[in-house]
């Protein structure tokens, strides 16, 4: 007999369900130990491919607790235990993503933004020297740490200083900045630029008295105290976030021509997802707004959905966040939309495709889903499919995901797991 007839039987068990469900479903202790031992790597994690391992130990965990036997509370009102360790996993993937970085390219985009901020604000004339002061220093300092010369000649022009910004980020980009090898450059140059980020929010605007007037005319900075955070709008901001104010919120965002404030502002709705900010975002979005898009899925109306719809057929920098939003709006009437896109030609998009149908739940989509999973040339377009399959949970669609735990992409084998 051949060594794959011998190894024939073998495989057979393993694609038996009757077998996957003979096995010993995963104990508390078991759960326990694999969080305490993620949590002991990610304390010892120094570098990023020691961060990507425990990453893949969440993974795993949260496979495991897909399956595992846990007791129930004895108090309605007391937390389960499944629910304390989800709670225990959700708090080890934000010290995971914390522990991330920083890199070259958040260095880079803090650049830009600033740039942005300095070519799109009218500035005083007073604005404009403490402009050139700002950014006078920090060429200086990517010059010291980057042992370079930008060869910049600074007026109070904003064309000089935008280019002076343009060539720093060029010059960080340029270094080719290893997040382990070169951490401590890196953290240098992140310090640099939000002392830059700083000093551009100091320097004095054209409008600044007059928005301030109209906005304190409204209430808007009736909420401040003692503490401060610099723009004083900020920290009003942050007051009418905590009360789910979203007309103070939208007041800001249209009264406030800062790029800064319109950031936090549009970070501030996002998190709120409040419906009172609904018909702005609706405008927002019909000018391909992707934060405004970001914000109609948190909402989760069906309102906005046809503004979602839009653009889950446009180029992947805008159908990505609007498949998102679409699932997260989680209307059957974007299923057929959604479903589309899953033969998309770029993958990151049919990805989040895949995932919107997930989160959408209509049983329609099984059948595509599960081609996708058969066919679809890349892995992580595969493991979206069949994370999908799992979230609709029908008895169809786990079949659908089942024969998967020998893949080979280890992210598919975790989904095809979790259905047995």
């Amino acid at each position: 007999m051949s060594d794959d007839e011998a190894d024939a039987p073998a495989e057979d068990a393993k694609d038996d369900p009757a077998e996957a469900d003979a096995q010993t479903p995963v104990s508390a202790d078991t759960v326990e130990d694999q969080l305490d031992a993620a949590a002991q790597n990610l304390d010892a994690a120094e570098t990023e491919t020691d961060l990507d391992a425990v990453e893949a130990e969440l993974d795993k965990i949260e496979g495991l607790l897909e399956s595992a036997d846990l007791p129930e509370p004895d108090d309605e009102d007391e937390e389960s235990r499944r629910e304390e360790y989800e709670s225990q996993l959700s708090d080890l993937r934000g010290d995971l993503e914390a522990a991330r970085g920083p890199y070259a390219e958040d260095v880079i985009e803090e650049i830009e933004g600033v740039e942005s901020t300095v070519a799109d604000t009218r500035w005083t004339d007073d604005g404009r020297d403490q402009l050139r002061e700002t950014v006078e220093t920090f060429v200086a300092e990517v010059e010291e740490i980057l042992d370079t010369d930008l060869a910049a000649s600074l007026t109070t022009d904003i064309e000089d200083l935008s280019s002076a910004l343009s060539d720093a980020a060029v010059a960080v980009g340029d270094a080719a900045l290893d997040p382990d090898d070169d951490a401590d450059t890196i953290a240098q140059l992140v310090e640099a630029a939000e002392t830059l980020q700083t000093g551009v929010e100091d320097a004095e605007e054209w409008d600044d008295l007059e928005t301030r007037d109209q906005l304190r005319a409204q209430g808007f900075y009736e909420v401040l105290d003692h503490r401060k955070d610099y723009p004083p709008e900020w920290h009003a901001l942050k007051v009418w976030e905590k009360r789910d104010r979203a007309d103070m919120v939208l007041l800001a965002l249209e009264s406030l021509e800062s790029n800064f404030m319109e950031r936090h502002c549009l970070e501030s709705l996002e998190r709120m997802g409040n419906p009172d900010s609904l018909d702005a975002m609706v405008e927002r979005a019909g000018r391909r707004d992707k934060p405004a898009i970001r914000i109609l899925g948190k909402i989760g109306e069906e309102e906005g959905l046809d503004a979602v719809l839009d653009y889950v057929d446009s180029d992947p920098n805008l159908a990505k966040p609007a498949l998102k939003a679409a699932g997260e709006i989680g209307s059957d009437e974007a299923t057929q939309p959604v479903a589309d896109r899953l033969v998309a030609d770029d993958p990151s998009v049919r990805s989040q495709a895949a995932r919107a149908l997930g989160l959408i739940g209509d049983t329609r989509a099984i059948e595509p889903l599960a081609d996708t999973l058969e066919n679809d040339e890349a892995d992580e377009v595969r493991a979206s499919a069949a994370w999908a399959l799992n979230q609709i949970g029908t008895e169809r669609a786990l079949d659908a995901v089942r024969p998967y735990t020998d893949d080979r992409a280890f992210l598919v084998q975790s989904e095809a797991e979790k259905a047995l």
